[in-house]
């Protein structure tokens, strides 16, 4: 989590927290679930890094509840995770299978 100079907004200071996945985090998390060496864009690499990114957000939200912003995107990356692994589901049972249990989503 990056935080930024505090903004004047109507007479109030807020700061702003912007919540990332770090570049090793990532790389860690691909490499958890990539199905061969160079795959970074696959949808198990996807889903793993929607998941890592979700349980980061969430971990903000629960300390910043009044986010609204970031809560929206929040359930933006639970809607494209879904939708990846109901792909996974229909395409590749078995991939998928391994996935949820190697990631803990179920």
């Amino acid at each position: 989590m990056v935080s930024l100079k505090p903004l004047r907004c109507k007479g109030i200071y807020a700061t702003i927290s912007i919540v990332m996945v770090k570049t090793k985090k990532k790389a860690s998390v691909i490499k958890k679930v990539q199905l061969h060496e160079k795959d970074t864009g696959s949808s198990f690499a996807q889903v793993g890094i929607l998941s890592t990114r979700i349980d980061e957000l969430a971990k903000h939200l629960k300390t910043h509840k009044k986010d609204n912003h970031s809560r929206r995107g929040l359930l933006k990356m639970v809607a494209d995770r879904r939708s990846h692994l109901k792909y996974l589901e229909r395409t590749n049972k078995s991939g998928y299978d391994t996935l949820v249990k190697k990631l803990e989503l179920k």
